[in-house]
């Protein structure tokens, strides 16, 4: 079943096409991988879909229903949880107070110590997320956007900042629950290594134009992802 359906989105700002008919889906438990290079496209792509921005064309559809044009908070309540580029949470409330804040937003009555045992926080649960290493505030960012019981997850480069070793482990992570739970997840990454290691599928804009799409092995093959993004040069990018 494909949760996320984009059909011809397209955005302009003033004479710049940053985004050109992009159409594109996300099934359920598939991780969907979204490259380019600067100023591809990438996040208004993702801001489209969120409904931070409005498109000038074109469709987002969740799960049959159009969304198009919808706030991020309606969003949110129909099924779409999102990840930043930098953690967003609160620093100055425990990693328990963190889930429980979203959970009650959504009248969730329980679920706080099973989240925290998923993304393997539940032994932090008590401390301060200001003290918490980088990584596992990651952790505990993918904790709130799971407590929204989300259908389609975005995640902004859900690995900046992070060293190789938590990388993998949280891309890992958001590939075992991402299966378990059915979610379809829409990700952008810089690090080939963690898109190649853990999309089922990867798409690539160009100027604001999706160039390509297929499994990981068809993408890094494609003469013109190498040529505007990967190297020309690269044999394992």
């Amino acid at each position: 079943m494909k949760t996320l359906l984009v059909e011809n989105l397209s955005k302009s700002f003033g004479g710049v096409r940053a985004l050109r008919s992009a159409s594109f889906s996300v099934a359920a438990g598939e991780l969907l991988a979204l490259i380019g290079p600067n100023g591809a496209g990438k996040s208004t792509c993702f801001n489209l879909i969120n409904g931070q921005l409005h498109p000038d064309s074109g469709n987002v559809f969740l799960e049959e229903k159009n969304v198009r044009g919808l706030p991020p908070r309606a969003l949110c309540r129909l099924g779409v949880g999102r990840t930043f580029q930098v953690a967003a949470i609160f620093g100055s409330m425990t990693v328990r107070e963190n889930v429980q804040v979203v959970l009650r937003a959504h009248k969730f009555g329980a679920g706080t110590e099973d989240l925290l045992a998923q993304v393997g926080m539940a032994g932090q649960a008590d401390r301060p997320c200001a003290e918490l290493a980088y990584g596992d505030r990651k952790r505990v960012e993918l904790a709130l956007a799971l407590a929204s019981r989300p259908r389609l997850l975005l995640m902004d480069e859900p690995t900046a900042g992070m060293a190789a070793p938590e990388r993998s482990s949280l891309m890992a992570l958001v590939k075992g629950i991402s299966k378990k739970e059915s979610i379809a997840v829409l990700f952008t990454e810089h690090d080939m290594d963690v898109v190649f290691g853990y999309a089922d599928r990867v798409i690539v804009l160009a100027e604001g134009k999706l160039i390509a799409q297929g499994s990981p092995a068809q993408v890094r093959a494609d003469p013109r992802v190498r040529e505007v993004y990967l190297g020309t040069g690269s044999t394992d990018p």
